[in-house]
């Protein structure tokens, strides 16, 4: 049992030395080299920070795009899923609830052409990001209500759209915050 307890104590001390210190400081180091040196993305207009590029944010306004809906109220403190299942009644109203109102500010978009991520909330409950097709089925909307040609908007959906990692790592997406505040730019 004694030439067991030594070697499991230098193990012991070795691994909670680099789970618990180096490891921290390794992703603290390359943290700084990312935008917002490890603290976040902060979004600002005019001097005012009016967001976090990672956090998703509440748009309900016709004359913004909308975001994905959250399941804990864009409230980045209670990060966290419904934890609902696709056949939990309640779950399925919410959807429902959420694609009926969708379709009354959008009208003339038939149900089969909404994206699922504009009825249903992320695993964490606040994704900042939408694909393109997401972004654009809200155009007509938003170019009604702004007087804003659509084509326009489109284009504005497509320069805000960032494209996989290396052209091959994850989905096209649009962050939402950074597309509205171009929206509110265009003249």
């Amino acid at each position: 049992m004694k030439q067991y307890l030594l070697p499991s104590i230098k193990l012991t001390v070795v691994l909670l030395v680099l789970c618990s210190v180096i490891y921290p400081l390794l992703v603290m180091a390359i943290g700084k080299f990312t935008p917002g040196g490890g603290d976040g993305e902060t979004v600002s207009v005019n001097g005012k920070a009016v967001g976090y590029a990672i956090v998703g944010q509440k748009f309900t306004d016709d004359k913004y795009f909308n975001t994905r809906p959250s399941a804990v109220d864009y409230n980045a403190a209670g990060s966290a899923g419904s934890n609902k299942g696709p056949t939990n009644p309640d779950y399925l109203k919410t959807v429902q609830d959420r694609i009926d109102t969708f379709l009354v500010h959008n009208p003339g978009i038939d149900k089969k052409d909404i994206p699922a991520e504009l009825v249903t909330a992320s695993g964490s409950g606040e994704d900042p990001d939408l694909s393109p097709a997401g972004a654009k089925i809200q155009i007509k909307r938003i170019a009604a209500i702004r007087h804003i040609d659509e084509s326009k908007l489109s284009t504005l959906v497509d320069e805000h759209t960032d494209k996989p990692l290396l052209g091959l790592l994850g989905p096209a997406k649009v962050n939402v915050l950074k597309l509205n505040i171009a929206l509110d730019e265009l003249k």
